[in-house]
């Protein structure tokens, strides 16, 4: 079940992320996904760090932070895709 829930997280994350980010990224899906994967669990390292991992509540910060660790790696991650799908020009 932890799996689903992260693919679910992630898929939720990457698309906020990708609504956030300006301009169209053209990623596709089962990448945004693995993104927002990403950035979700960068997101809960930073928040372990500074000790906001776990609150009475709800975790507003910690989601902060896994929507900016989101949206990072989307844009990052976004700009490789392009690099790496962009024809090879000939000398």
């Amino acid at each position: 079940m932890g799996w689903l829930w992260a693919i679910i997280v992630g898929l939720v994350l990457g698309l906020i992320a990708k609504a956030i980010l300006p301009g169209k990224q053209n990623i596709p899906l089962w990448l945004t996904i693995i993104f927002g994967i990403i950035g979700s669990v960068l997101g809960n390292t930073v928040a372990t760090w500074i000790g906001v991992n776990d609150t009475k509540g709800i975790d507003w910060i910690r989601h902060l932070l896994q929507l900016i660790g989101a949206v990072v790696v989307v844009g990052v991650g976004d700009m490789l895709w392009a690099s790496f799908r962009r024809p090879k020009q000939r000398t």
